[in-house]
């Protein structure tokens, strides 16, 4: 499962049962860290995932802020919470990627803004997929 964890909305992509293909799979509204925590716990148990690959937003050069320290906290209480590796990947371009891959393909800006936390998800669990090759 692919996470991009954000203050209003979260991204979260899945992959096939065989991990070859990633997917948008839904946007969901944050109402707060502990609601949050519970809907992706229930979605690790409802889809048997067993690691989640969580957007991690770096500073342009490289280094933690903030941002960083916040979504390495939330992904170790959904660690904790349920029992999955959480693996944590370098996002600071994967919104605008997104955005890009969007317009390219002509979905108008209305539908962009519904869409796109979940395709930053997706471009965020096929990184983590591609590092995985290479191991």
């Amino acid at each position: 499962m692919g996470v991009d964890y954000g203050d209003a909305r979260i991204g979260i992509a899945m992959t096939d049962p065989l991990n070859i293909i990633c997917s948008p799979f839904e946007v969901y509204k944050n109402n707060g860290i502990d609601d949050a925590l519970a809907h992706l716990c229930k979605l690790i148990k409802d889809y048997n995932v067993d690691e989640v690959a969580m957007g991690l937003p770096l500073n342009m050069d490289g280094s933690e802020g903030e941002r960083a320290v916040l979504h390495r906290q939330i992904g170790e209480k959904l660690a904790a919470l349920s029992g999955v590796k959480v693996h944590y990947i370098d996002e600071r371009l994967t919104s605008a990627e997104a955005e890009e891959f969007l317009i390219e393909n002509r979905v108008r800006r209305e539908k962009r803004k519904e869409i796109i936390d979940k395709i930053a998800a997706q471009i965020i669990l096929q990184t983590f997929m591609n590092n995985r090759k290479g191991d």
